[in-house]
């Protein structure tokens, strides 16, 4: 790393495998080099501070989603024209026909239902004592909520977790590890494309709803698919990835799971903080539409921007010691989700489905423990485990009180 008289610049490449574990010393130094620094590798300019961050998602005008929020534009062209790389006015058609589904009043009509299952989930795991919990929960809970909103059948659901990764995994840099994986996510895209029609979604389901939002005229047909795989690949990595971040603070922080268990009210607090500490979606691009600078430093048009969402929620400039989880933090100024037009238009959801699992193993568990070493799953742009080993002490059944 390095900070010349024109701009700071580093050598670092932030998607590595050699910084999967554990890359915040490195996006610290980052952030202290310099507001906007320039990356060689991969020829992109990295946002790392809160302020820096949080401006650049509320000014899409300059920083545009228009080519894509992936780091490659061959990568891009896919997907260019969904709901993720759109700006206004493209933008706020698809989402108002998302909004409709997973805003305030659409998550509320599904609460009931969401708790009861959390609660039958949990009822069926913890008999077990010792379990990987990346899969009895993180995972399991969010693409069985997330697939009967859809609508979509039973087959083929168990490529949601990896069908989403490999999509989300085109948001880094094309390697060969990637160019392996592209395959598999044509096929999961051509079975979103399959089961998104009248005849194979659940009528009533938040997919039907999308083909009612063209059969009205509200969007043309085409964007039927976007919306779909908006659902269906955005709508569980925060979820997923979050419950999963969680549930390993929950085992090495018995004093953490103490506290939520004598209130299970504060399972809202540890969802925000476990965001805030580890956000599930560490970065997305933006490219520029004109010269701008940033802290000293002149960041071309036609540029592309790396917003870390990783980085941000860790600056010192924001958070007092944002390396700890701290339970009464209170911060829900972390960008985990985002910030601007593109905020995450599900948070609602995702924050429903995570205080009800917390809920629900307030009730049934006392104690968590670690059963083994969590195991680091490796994507560019997220930030989640792919094997949890807990054990789990019972305690006698407690009826969840209501999320708040």
């Amino acid at each position: 790393m390095s900070r010349t008289r024109s701009q700071p610049t580093s050598d670092v490449d932030l998607f590595g495998h050699d910084l999967l574990e554990d890359p915040y010393p490195v996006l610290r130094e980052l952030r202290d080099l310099g507001g906007a620094v320039h990356m060689r590798e991969h020829d992109y300019y990295l946002l790392s501070r809160h302020a820096d961050v949080r401006a650049a998602l509320g000014d899409w005008r300059t920083f545009s989603s228009a080519r894509g929020t992936g780091l490659e534009a061959r990568l891009n062209a896919g997907s260019l024209g969904g709901l993720l790389s759109s700006d206004p006015p493209d933008h706020d058609l698809l989402r108002s026909v998302l909004s409709e589904q997973v805003g305030p009043r659409g998550v509320n009509r599904m609460r009931g239902a969401i708790e009861q299952r959390a609660v039958e989930l949990v009822d069926a795991v913890v008999p077990l004592g010792t379990f990987d919990a990346v899969p009895a929960l993180a995972q399991r809970f969010p693409v069985e909520v997330v697939a009967d909103l859809i609508g979509v059948p039973q087959e083929g659901r168990e490529n949601l977790i990896p069908g989403a990764d490999a999509a989300f995994a085109t948001f880094g840099p094309l390697t060969p590890e990637l160019e392996g994986r592209l395959p598999f996510l044509f096929s999961f895209l051509e079975w979103i494309a399959q089961v998104g029609t009248r005849d194979r979604l659940r009528e009533g389901s938040w997919g039907a709803a999308v083909l009612d939002a063209v059969d009205e005229g509200r969007i043309p047909a085409d964007k039927a698919f976007p919306l779909m795989r908006a659902f269906l690949v955005a709508g569980m990595d925060t979820t997923v990835n979050g419950i999963g971040s969680m549930l390993r603070i929950f085992a090495e922080r018995p004093d953490v799971w103490d506290e939520i268990r004598e209130d299970p009210r504060l399972g809202r607090a540890a969802f925000e903080e476990t965001l805030r500490l580890e956000a599930p979606v560490q970065a997305f691009f933006r490219e520029t539409t004109c010269e701008v600078e940033i802290d000293g430093t002149t960041i071309p048009a036609d540029s592309r921007v790396c917003l870390h969402f990783g980085s941000a929620n860790r600056d010192e400039r924001r958070f007092a010691d944002p390396d700890r989880f701290d339970l009464h933090r209170g911060a829900l100024d972390h960008l985990a989700f985002g910030n601007g037009v593109h905020g995450c238009a599900g948070q609602g959801l995702a924050r429903l489905e995570a205080r009800a699992i917390v809920q629900a193993l307030a009730g049934r568990v006392a104690r968590f423990a670690p059963a083994g070493e969590p195991v680091r799953h490796y994507n560019p742009v997220l930030r989640g485990l792919q094997e949890l080993p807990v054990t789990v002490e019972p305690r006698p059944r407690t009826e969840p009180a209501p999320t708040p």
